[in-house]
């Protein structure tokens, strides 16, 4: 099975968990974290994201380098669960690596800016939250 074809059907049955088709947060992990929200799929997204990086330093110490595959695919079917959440789909991520394909991430984040810019009419609005200052 092709990997876009593995994203496909997990994205239909992470779907069919959404509570609008039914999901039974009784029966289902990922319903029960659809049912409670964004909150509950964004901090599993949050403890996944520092699971790989923290199995990633493992692996440069001679750690096991396949459990940084396990948990680099425990943080994207998290993912897949916000992308369901939002109504989006593996399809939207694939097609927009797609578009950034050959662009170095230097231009795209340039472009990114220059977007943004201009949409502000020459006030930059932030891409992320500022650090409290304390």
């Amino acid at each position: 099975m092709l990997s876009q074809d593995v994203l496909a059907h997990l994205a239909e049955v992470i779907e069919s968990r959404l509570p609008k088709n039914g999901g039974d947060a009784d029966a289902s992990y990922v319903a029960r974290l659809l049912q409670k929200g964004p909150d509950a799929f964004l901090k599993k997204i949050g403890e996944e994201a520092t699971e790989v990086v923290m199995a990633a330093k493992d692996a440069d110490v001679g750690g096991d380098r396949h459990k940084l595959v396990g948990e680099v695919a425990d943080l994207w079917f998290h993912c897949m669960i916000a992308l369901a959440h939002y109504g989006l789909k593996p399809a939207d991520v694939i097609a927009e690596l797609a578009r950034r394909a050959g662009t170095s991430g230097i231009e795209e984040k340039a472009l990114r800016k220059a977007v943004l810019r201009d949409a502000s009419d020459g006030v930059e609005i932030p891409t992320r939250s500022p650090s409290p200052k304390n």
